[in-house]
């Protein structure tokens, strides 16, 4: 459960650092439907706003329904594409979330705000004299130095040297301060080490750690699992069946989306995509691999394994491969004559990252496996766009040489249509109960909680994952008083 004891004294600090910064902050209710609920006031200053300016107003975009704009957009229905069977070689339908209408081109700005508006809104963080630190794989922390500037906080990024170039020269620019810890995707712990570190050495700090923040479950819950229905619900037609989402584990928190949709469509499975070269779910495995974003060798206090029905690994040589396919000019034009993709078709594919590309061969296999037909639906997300990684494709460039037809064909048919129904595994309980277990050595043994509360997760889920459900609520009533006290909209 999420802890909302009042910490007056920071409370009253929090909201007059808001109030003289010209912070109003968004409800959940807001996020998961602008289109109902954001004060005029908020909608005309965002006519006048760029989605990734450094402005307070900005904190209102952290929503699945941004308008397609880089300045001055208002709301939409849910952002997302279908992708045709001609490019999928399945019948199924398969839906993709698309995060790069985010401030920061990420979702992940949506989870860090889940993580830090419960303890700015209660006081158990000062915004006045603490540092937020926000370990992460990459995006997470960048959507928390964005939150922690809006919101006129300092923050400390701290994320492996291993990841892309763009992530860091961005990251320059707008937190505080940036910390590399060796390693690249999959070396988390050494995230985890780092932060403990800074929990010895320095009194200024509070850690929001994706990996363990119940923010981060409940966001997803709370706005991505009803922008996956809405989605589905304006495309199924009259037989439409919703199948099951299919996402990449990494911190855990976006597979809750499956938690509501479940609850929705109670027929709909879960299932957690990982790398191959470090199959943590599949194979209790280990290793380093090259599917940026998804950190791994742990399984992620805040995943709900009790509910996940399936593991899927992606070979990163496949996501790399697809991924180049996707980004070259020679590989669009080859999918345009070969897969028979319109221009603007060709064109959305730059809205994949390297762990779209791998979410979407989730689907894939998801749909082959359990025999999909065209009027099952499976969604997915794409968590950041191929702008966030355009190094990687001159790193490719230098390493293979210029891309070229024959290049795209083997990747066409290699790694896309002839994606295989191999490293999968639907979880039996007793599987489920085994991955569970596995939390025991990373959250109790290294970083302090209870074998209870890991009990409560598996047998009492009331007082775990279906009792945070039930915080939104209480989240938001708190958000109003908040921005009740600031008196900002009232003015």
């Amino acid at each position: 459960m999420i802890n909302l004891e009042i910490n007056a004294r920071n409370l009253e600090k929090n909201v007059r650092r808001a109030r003289e910064n010209n912070v109003v902050m968004p409800t959940f209710r807001q996020m998961k439907d602008p289109l109902a609920g954001v004060p005029q006031r908020i909608l005309d200053s965002l006519r006048k706003t760029g989605i990734d300016d450094t402005d307070p107003v900005n904190l209102f975009r952290v929503t699945w329904k941004n308008e397609r704009k880089e300045r001055g957009g208002l709301f939409s229905s849910p952002n997302f594409l279908e992708l045709t069977s001609g490019l999928t070689g399945v019948d199924a339908r398969i839906i993709c979330m698309i995060g790069k209408f985010f401030p920061t081109g990420c979702h992940k700005v949506g989870a860090a705000f889940g993580c830090l508006a419960p303890k700015l809104v209660t006081g158990q963080f000062d915004a006045t004299s603490q540092k937020a630190v926000w370990p992460s794989t990459g995006n997470y922390c960048r959507g928390g130095a964005f939150n922690s500037r809006l919101l006129a906080c300092d923050s400390i990024a701290v994320l492996p040297q291993g990841m892309s170039r763009e992530r860091f020269e961005w990251l320059s620019k707008i937190a505080g301060e940036v910390i590399a810890t060796p390693g690249t995707e999959s070396n988390v712990k050494e995230i985890f080490d780092k932060t403990n570190e800074l929990r010895a050495t320095r009194g200024d700090i509070a850690v929001f750690n994706q990996f363990d923040e119940m923010g981060n479950y409940i966001w997803h819950y709370g706005v991505t699992g009803p922008a996956i229905e809405q989605a589905f619900e304006s495309i199924k037609g009259e037989r439409g069946s919703f199948a099951g989402v299919c996402v990449s584990s990494g911190s855990a928190g976006s597979l809750a989306c499956g938690d509501y949709l479940k609850q929705k469509y109670p027929q709909s499975r879960i299932a957690a995509g990982e790398a191959l070269q470090c199959p943590t779910i599949l194979n209790n495995g280990f290793g380093a691999h090259r599917i940026e974003g998804i950190g791994d060798k742990h399984i992620p206090w805040i995943h709900n394994v009790k509910n996940t029905d399936m593991a899927i690994a992606i070979d990163d040589r496949d996501a790399m491969a697809v991924f180049r396919l996707f980004c070259e000019p020679t590989g669009r034009q080859f999918l345009m004559d070969e897969a028979k993709l319109a221009p603007e078709q060709a064109e959305d594919l730059s809205l994949m990252g390297i762990s779209g590309v791998s979410n979407v061969l989730c689907a894939i296999k998801f749909a082959k496996y359990y025999e999909l037909t065209g009027d099952d639906v499976v969604a997915t997300i794409l968590t950041d766009s191929a702008a966030m990684y355009q190094s990687r494709i001159e790193e490719l460039r230098k390493e293979f040489g210029d891309y070229g037809v024959t290049q795209a064909v083997r990747d066409f048919s290699a790694s896309l249509m002839g994606t295989r129904m191999d490293n999968m595994l639907e979880l039996s309980y007793p599987e489920r109960k085994k991955i569970h277990n596995l939390k025991y050595f990373t959250w109790v043994e290294q970083q302090g909680k209870t074998a209870e509360s890991l009990d409560d997760q598996w047998y009492r889920q009331e007082k775990s994952f279906i009792g945070v459900q039930r915080q939104i609520d209480q989240i938001d009533a708190l958000i109003d008083q908040f921005n009740d006290m600031t008196g900002l909209l009232a003015k």
